[in-house]
């Protein structure tokens, strides 16, 4: 059996310390199904020193084609004598060990010496590989005319000259990946996962900033991207600090990507204890810089909600901020259509006034006189009927959310069945966004009720939620920080105070909620009312 493939630290070893093990094969043909291997030549390097020489003749156990012969120099009679793959394979594996297999047009070897391991009753070789050919292509394209092995020795001025023979030709395939490691380090390509990405790589010259990466660690945490006036121009989150900043220069071929590497000029990051902990510093730091590449992201200009007013015949308003005095609010929303379309979703729920009109002998609106909605305009309104309409809005909203979405599915199921599906997919859309704001709302409430709340889950992470905010992250074995206190006069918004806080907010709800997350410690209980907030996904639903 083969020894299972070291992880260099998953990628992470500096490419000094990283042994390899340059080799050659030659064939009696292209077909490793068909074809056997003739010769093996393969030297191993480690710490950029000699360490070992492999090199023996092959019995194939077929006849050598005079074409092969013709090109190699080796005849049936040098080989009648040699040993057979199965004897030689388990050598060469017990040679190369776990080092990185390296060779010009290295799938060609890889091929062979996987085939024979088939046939012997081995698994597939684990190890690593790179093909000088695929490095010669992304760093001396502009100086060769091809990538022979033969062209590429002669530029680079091996010692040894190819000739078609195992040994030499390993001896000269070290020479020519030598020379090219040297020329990747200069762009900054001096870990395994470099090399591994090397040949995947953007061509911009914006690969040579690689070293800006060369102090990030293996941790999660934040990062940011500064252009050459200090400005941060993206945030980002990762598990691994290093191996996603370092991803950006391997094959993203996205345009922004492009542009964002050009402005780059420095890279800044935060190590942080959990990666709850990093996903809330990201939202944050995003809120406070609003970068330019961070277009999905950045906060909008502003904000609304969705106000009950407190007048004599309360109505729905889309506003820009909270008032104490209203009967209830709804949001934050980015923008004013959703907004909008949570309102209509009410609208369609209960005939809760639409019309600015005040009593006083007017006509009555047109939503009155259509009868979808209970309008003071005309003066006709009874303020006792109309008050239980509100009632049961505020009810909805706070308690019970199916007095809102029980209407809407109601409507929604009327108009499938009229085969009006596009009429009935509006609907679906507005109950989906009325369900996702009554649950923001909910959600919102349970957590600043609960006050404190200390949780972790089975991997060691824990966390302090102050009334629905991050407060604190650590991981075992590090102690709990000191834990804030509860201020008994401060009350918090009925709903979150802006999109960066509602944001917060569902990054913690969604941790609490995974499987292995416990309480541990709160300053109140934290619950949920009991009435859920049921959502709807299809017309058939």
């Amino acid at each position: 059996m083969l020894g299972t493939q070291r992880s260099f630290d998953d990628l992470g070893a500096p490419l000094h310390t990283v042994p390899f093990c340059i080799l050659d094969l030659e064939t009696t043909g292209g077909s490793p199904h068909d074809c056997r291997i003739t010769e093996v030549g393969a030297v191993r390097y480690e710490g950029g020193e000699l360490t070992g020489t492999f090199h023996t003749l092959v019995d194939p156990g077929v006849p050598i084609p005079p074409s092969i012969t013709i090109l190699t120099g080796i005849t049936h009679a040098m080989v009648i004598d040699a040993p057979p793959i199965d004897e030689v394979l388990p050598a060469l594996l017990e040679f190369i060990g776990d080092a990185v297999i390296v060779g010009h047009n290295v799938r060609f070897d890889l091929a062979f010496l996987n085939a024979a391991a088939a046939r012997l009753g081995y698994a597939r070789l684990p190890n690593r590989s790179s093909d000088t050919a695929a490095l010669a292509r992304r760093l001396v394209a502009d100086e060769v005319r091809n990538f022979r092995l033969q062209t590429l020795a002669a530029h680079l001025r091996s010692p040894h000259t190819p000739t078609h023979r195992a040994l030499d030709d390993a001896r000269a395939t070290a020479h020519v990946f030598f020379e090219l490691l040297g020329r990747a380090g200069a762009i900054g390509a001096t870990y395994l996962e470099d090399l591994m990405r090397l040949p995947t790589a953007r061509g911009a010259p914006h690969y040579a900033k690689l070293g800006l990466t060369d102090g990030l660690p293996r941790l999660p945490g934040v990062y940011l991207f500064r252009d050459r006036t200090g400005e941060v121009i993206y945030i980002g989150k990762a598990k691994n600090l290093r191996s996603r900043v370092r991803s950006y220069f391997y094959g993203d071929r996205r345009r922004r990507v492009a542009q964002m590497l050009r402005d780059l000029t420095a890279i800044e990051h935060r190590v942080c204890a959990t990666e709850l902990e990093a996903s809330v510093a990201e939202l944050r730091l995003i809120h406070a810089h609003r970068p330019r590449y961070n277009r999905r992201s950045r906060p909008p200009r502003s904000t609304h909600w969705l106000r009950l007013t407190a007048e004599a015949f309360p109505r729905l308003s889309v506003v820009r901020s909270q008032a104490p005095r209203a009967l209830a609010h709804l949001g934050p929303f980015r923008r004013r259509s959703h907004a909008e379309q949570v309102m209509h979703a009410l609208w369609d729920a209960v005939p809760i006034r639409r019309c600015t009109g005040t009593k006083g002998g007017e006509a009555a609106c047109r939503f009155s006189q259509l009868g979808v909605a209970m309008c003071p305009c005309d003066g006709s309104l009874d303020p006792g009927a109309y008050r239980e309409v509100v009632d049961t809005l505020v009810t909805g909203m706070t308690e019970d959310p199916a007095l809102l979405l029980g209407p809407l599915v109601a409507r929604m199921r009327s108009l499938a069945e009229q085969s009006r599906f596009e009429e009935a997919a509006d609907v679906r859309d507005r109950y989906r966004s009325l369900a996702r704001t009554l649950e923001t709302r909910r959600v919102w409430q349970a957590l600043t009720a609960a006050g404190i709340v200390w949780a972790e889950d089975d991997e060691g992470a824990s966390v302090i939620v102050d009334r629905g905010m991050l407060a604190a992250a650590w991981s075992r074995p590090d102690p709990p920080p000191l834990l804030p206190t509860v201020s008994a006069t401060e009350q918090p918004a009925p709903t979150p105070p802006s999109t960066a806080a509602a944001e917060e907010m569902w990054l913690i709800w969604r941790w609490l909620e995974r499987p292995g997350v416990t309480i541990v410690d709160s300053s109140a209980p934290l619950r949920l009312p009991a009435r859920p907030v049921s959502v709807i996904t299809t017309l058939a639903s």
